[in-house]
């Protein structure tokens, strides 16, 4: 089946082709490591991993590179507030954000490029644009000739008349034009620096994905993805740049997640919803928070509250319930063979439905009422005096394969006994809210994990099977 994806430079679904057969080119811009990641950094990772992870499983070999910003005047400020040099605070961030997001099931990338570690590359890409006459250099600052490229504006869908409008030279600025930006900044006295044929300096902020893009994957790259903050002026000076100096096109699609709120307003430090992921980790199980990012389509804006997580995982212990019982009923399964063909065509169903949606512009959320509709069925199975090992194996393979494409795992982790006694405490209050429901589910959940709850005059007693 053709995969469709909305490419933000179109503004529409197109069917996806690739530069090279069977192989992608992806960049993702990573983040800028002067503090630990939030939850709105978290949102591109989870998305544009599980694209990377669908794309594979589709049978792509996927260059994966997502950068490392480790030099720029965030860095600079946070260096002099922490009183600690910005290769060390940024090494200490980069590990952070590394261990933030394997948390959260994101894997690595093919390449982790550093902008301290490209400075070499940078300066090259800076020579040529102005060796090509579209950036220019003024007392030790270079800056790109924004009216030299005719098709700028073509990402963010505005016309250079339209920027030109609400453009600024700021105080200490000696561009030509207000719509020209920085391709490398004149060193202030203190501040971390290097050798380059324009003085002492380092790079502006948009040149170094375009460097790097360039160095790890070629002139032009199959898709370029982020968040959607970045598509003005980010993106749009990466296409400029790239387009001027590798003289063709520079991505061919361009994919967006969409903003986070927190509680339906903006997330931000002044408002104090600034959400860390290292601390919301602690607080909730990783593979919920995944899951929950990926139960709304990546371009639509999300809103995140505890409430909202809460019911996440709720709906998350439906579907590791439903997997957990299919482990469980295994063992009581026989092999039979009357009636199983009408099962597997209905798995098979429901694969194809799977990859349908994830075909439709990567539609997790679609995907994931997949997954109900397999526990569901799952369910209404295993109910059932006499089952097929066939059957019951293939059930769960659907469902590894299914949560390995979004990237989190149903697997059972083995309850501490507080974590039981919680759960038994939970259910007896269920039971006098009259809320049966529920506490058949945490009986449900304790039985797919090896637990057998007896109720007796006297209490709860549980077991291990």
């Amino acid at each position: 089946m053709t995969i469709k994806l909305y490419n933000t430079l179109t503004r529409q679904k197109e069917t996806f082709q690739t530069i090279e057969e069977g192989k992608i080119k992806m960049y993702v811009c990573g983040p800028t490591v002067y503090n630990y990641i939030h939850v709105g950094n978290a949102r591109p990772a989870i998305v544009f991993d599980t694209v990377r992870r669908y794309l594979e499983y589709s049978g792509y070999d996927v260059e994966y590179v997502l950068n490392f910003t480790d030099v720029d005047d965030k860095l600079i400020k946070a260096s002099n507030e922490m009183k600690e040099e910005v290769p060390v605070l940024a090494d200490r961030f980069i590990k952070a954000y590394k261990e933030d997001v394997a948390k959260l099931n994101v894997r690595e990338a093919v390449h982790h490029p550093r902008v301290t570690e490209s400075m070499d590359d940078i300066i090259a890409f800076i020579e040529t644009l102005i060796e090509k006459d579209v950036a220019y250099e003024a007392d030790g600052d270079v800056y790109f000739h924004t009216r030299s490229f005719d098709e700028y504006g073509k990402l963010s869908h505005q016309s250079i008349d339209e920027l030109r409008s609400g453009a600024r030279i700021q105080v200490g600025e000696k561009k030509d034009d207000p719509l020209d930006f920085a391709l490398w900044k004149q060193a202030k006295p203190g501040e971390i620096a290097w050798d380059s044929p324009w003085g002492k300096g380092r790079p502006g902020w948009h040149i170094e994905c375009s460097a790097m893009a360039r160095k790890y994957l070629g002139g032009t790259i199959d898709i370029h993805a982020g968040g959607q903050d970045l598509t003005f002026p980010h993106h749009e000076n990466e296409i400029a740049q790239s387009e001027c100096h590798n003289e063709q096109t520079f991505a061919n699609y361009w994919l967006h997640n969409g903003y986070i709120q927190i509680n339906n307003e903006k997330m931000s430090k002044s408002l104090g919803n600034f959400i860390l992921v290292h601390e919301l980790v602690e607080k909730h199980d990783p593979n919920v928070v995944r899951f929950f990012m990926l139960s709304v389509h990546y371009r639509n804006p999300i809103n995140f509250s505890d409430e909202l997580l809460a019911e996440a995982k709720n709906s998350f212990d439906r579907l590791k319930t439903a997997y957990q019982n299919l482990q469980h009923r295994k063992t009581a399964s026989l092999n039979l063979t009357n009636d199983d063909a009408e099962w597997h065509d209905m798995l098979a169903d429901l694969k194809q439905r799977f990859i349908h949606n994830m075909n439709d512009d990567f539609n997790t959320a679609n995907a994931i009422s997949v997954m109900f509709e397999l526990a569901k069925e799952a369910n209404r199975y295993t109910q059932q005096k006499q089952t097929s090992t066939g059957v019951i194996n293939r059930f769960s393979e659907l469902f590894d394969e299914m949560s390995t494409v979004l990237g989190f795992s149903l697997q059972s982790v083995e309850l501490l006994d507080e974590d039981i006694e919680h759960l038994i405490e939970e259910r007896i209050q269920a039971r006098k809210d009259r809320n049966f429901k529920r506490a058949d589910e945490i009986r449900d959940e304790l039985k797919a994990k090896g637990i057998i709850l007896e109720d007796t005059p006297q209490g709860t007693r549980w077991k291990r099977a």
